[in-house]
């Protein structure tokens, strides 16, 4: 196969590369002109190893595992069960790979694991209709002991709207970060989305209360899923990978409040957002962000009239993002197709 490749124009090792051998492998084989034999243990294609289980002994394992006695129990169970009975069909890694071959390694009998769908997808198109918060730690110079960022977060503008640090988590003091935040935005009673993940704090009794008390509509992600809360997460990786995020530990709660003060005025006026066209939370929020896109517009077409010949296709995209989803839900082909056609 070798030779065949470089005839027809291959290089060498580029067809060695593809077999995936070396071509000192190769030269070994063909010592004195000749080829030698594959002595590995993997090279025979086909190759039944001597202590195979017969299919008689596989059957057998599976109408074993099968039975009402032992359709409810592992393996593990299982084997030790056959052995009081004075039987033995096969060792317990030999049941746990037929019963796995034949795609029947699952919960066995009536015992579900939980299942959790995919939260519904959420749309934003103007500020304080969807928000996100999440709780990360903040590393301490006493070993093991941590302070706790609550952060709440506007899903279409990306503005911090209300953040907080405590010596400890508690739905009482995430309760009150968001009422202050909901007070501040004068919000009242529009309608408002908050997002958050499954920790104790965002669905505890307190928490729950005043949302409800608001009239705050509450969303949850999967349990151990950070990628239903991204931008909670996206925005703490910012936060801690800022160059002057301190690269030792903060000494007390004022110290750290201090440093996620100025963060947070850097983040909402100052960072431009490259996923809002790099413009700056707080002007997005203020709507501010539509006469500034407007302008760069205008700017790049006047540049383009000037020096048509540096331009081979179209000015940069600077159109306002008009709406943010969160855990966008992707559509199947048949339902893209039939959406397809009724636009048509």
């Amino acid at each position: 196969m070798l030779d065949e490749a470089v005839e027809a124009g291959a290089r060498y090792f580029k067809a060695c590369e593809v077999v995936k051998l070396s071509i000192r492998t190769v030269q070994r084989y063909r010592q004195h002109g000749e080829v030698i034999p594959d002595g590995r243990k993997a090279a025979a294609i086909g190759r039944i190893p001597g202590n195979r289980l017969s299919e008689q002994e596989r059957t057998e394992i599976l109408v074993t595992a099968n039975l009402p006695a032992f359709a409810n129990l592992p393996p593990s169970q299982i084997v030790p069960a056959l052995a009081d009975e004075g039987r033995f069909i096969a060792s317990e890694s030999s049941f746990y790979r037929i019963l796995r071959e034949n795609k029947q390694l699952v919960h066995r009998g009536k015992a579900k694991g939980p299942s959790h769908s995919r939260p519904q997808s959420l749309e934003a198109t103007a500020p304080n209709q969807l928000w996100s918060w999440d709780i990360t730690y903040l590393a301490t110079t006493v070993k093991g002991l941590y302070f706790y960022l609550y952060l709440i977060l506007d899903v279409f503008s990306r503005k911090i709207v209300g953040w907080e640090i405590y010596a400890e988590e508690s739905a009482d003091h995430a309760a009150k970060i968001f009422h202050k935040a909901h007070l501040r935005e004068g919000i009242g009673i529009k309608d408002l989305i908050l997002h958050s993940d499954n920790g104790s704090p965002m669905k505890g009794a307190t928490m729950l209360g005043m949302l409800q008390k608001l009239g705050v509509v509450p969303s949850f992600s999967r349990p151990s899923v950070s990628n239903d809360n991204p931008y909670s997460e996206s925005l703490f990786k910012t936060m801690k990978y800022r160059p002057d995020f301190p690269e030792r530990r903060f000494d007390d709660l004022d110290q750290a409040r201090q440093w996620a003060s100025g963060f947070t005025n850097w983040y909402n006026e100052k960072h431009r957002h490259s996923a809002i066209k790099f413009v700056t939370p707080g002007q997005r929020h203020r709507g501010e962000d539509r006469e500034i896109l407007t302008q760069r517009i205008l700017i790049y077409e006047k540049a383009k009239e000037k020096h048509p010949e540096r331009w081979t296709s179209t000015c940069r995209n600077w159109d306002r993002p008009d709406v943010v989803t969160l855990n966008h839900t992707r559509k199947n082909k048949d339902q893209a197709i039939l959406e397809l056609k009724e636009a048509a």
